[in-house]
């Protein structure tokens, strides 16, 4: 199987491994399924799966609206 190099953060590394060894796995396999799963001809209508999520969630904006901006202030 071949190797690649990928470049993340410390921080995201670490949580990567910390939630990898709470589910029994590694960081490795955890990308690779992550990876398998994103890119996966069973994912097609992710989009469908997306709006699916968000009706079960019941979240209510109580009429509030924001702006692109405000949505990608980091």
């Amino acid at each position: 199987m071949p190797n690649i190099t990928i470049s993340l953060e410390k921080k995201l590394i670490d949580a990567g491994r910390n939630y990898a060894s709470k589910h029994n796995t590694s960081l490795n396999n955890l990308i690779r399924n992550l990876l398998k799963k994103a890119v996966s001809a069973s994912n097609e209508n992710w989009l469908e799966e997306c709006f699916q999520l968000m009706d079960q969630a019941n979240a209510d904006s109580r009429g509030e609206k924001w702006t692109r901006e405000e949505l990608h202030r980091g």
